[in-house]
């Protein structure tokens, strides 16, 4: 099936490794266009010389204030055109509920929350009719994780904020869609995975705990978020699907 993708253009955030790089792999693989971006100068540049001449680096802190309108002005001036963004942001500290600090929430709610709010508001404002918003979330917006308060105190917040956009931007024919992945073979969740102490021992646990029975691979959910983000899913908005493996069990 042809995604649509070739020479449509996308922003996508924290994508030097991880899921958001395996999103940013597989639009430019199907032929889009990706400002990519990363904290780090040079991790971004790296990223952007793997995926190929179609990709431009822009080193940026989503909690930064000035990083949203700088990201949609590059996309306007290197590639012409902004169809949509996928926002994804590193996992905020761990912690419990009584141990995380002020500073730790604080943090976290400048990049992960009010951060991808200000990104959102940005795209909305350049994007055209067929244009969309992606957001990376987790499966902490229905069930918590343990050992993650922060993350889950905040990702069902912004799945909040995504839904209320998706009712306000469709009239625009944009769509906002969200991803919930689990667990996604990446670093991320083998540090987490680490912190436990045995970390082979806490990933047999895990996977005993998915219908499938394994990690779900990152190319797998890039296959997924390049999908939700092309012309091929344009009757999808304010949905959060799940990238699980059959974790969640609910409707």
């Amino acid at each position: 099936m042809d995604l649509g993708l070739k020479d449509r253009v996308y922003i996508v955030t924290g994508a030097t490794r991880g899921l958001g790089f395996a999103a940013a792999r597989e639009l430019t693989a199907d032929g889009a266009r990706v400002v990519l971006t990363g904290r780090d100068e040079r991790r971004t540049a790296a990223a952007a010389a793997e995926l190929g001449p179609d990709v431009i680096a822009v080193a940026a802190d989503n909690a930064d204030p000035a990083a949203a309108g700088r990201l949609v002005a590059t996309a306007r001036e290197r590639f012409g055109r902004l169809d949509g963004i996928l926002i994804s942001v590193g996992g905020p500290a761990p912690g419990s509920a009584l141990d995380n600090t002020d500073e730790q929430w604080t943090a976290a709610f400048e990049s992960v929350f009010l951060g991808a709010v200000r990104l959102a508001r940005a795209a909305a404002a350049e994007l055209g009719e067929g244009g969309v918003i992606g957001f990376v979330l987790s499966g902490s917006v229905h069930e918590p994780i343990p050992g993650l308060t922060i993350s889950n105190g905040l990702r069902p917040g912004l799945a909040g904020f995504a839904k209320s956009l998706s009712v306000e931007l469709g009239p625009r024919g944009i769509r906002v869609v969200g991803l919930l992945p689990a667990r996604i073979d990446t670093d991320r969740v083998r540090e987490l995975d680490a912190l436990s102490g045995d970390a082979a021992a806490a990933r047999a646990g895990n996977e005993s705990r998915i219908p499938l029975r394994r990690y779900g691979a990152p190319e797998e959910f890039g296959r997924t978020a390049a999908f939700l983000l092309s012309p091929a899913a344009s009757y999808l908005t304010g949905v959060m699907l799940p990238v699980d493996g059959g974790s969640r069990h609910g409707f």
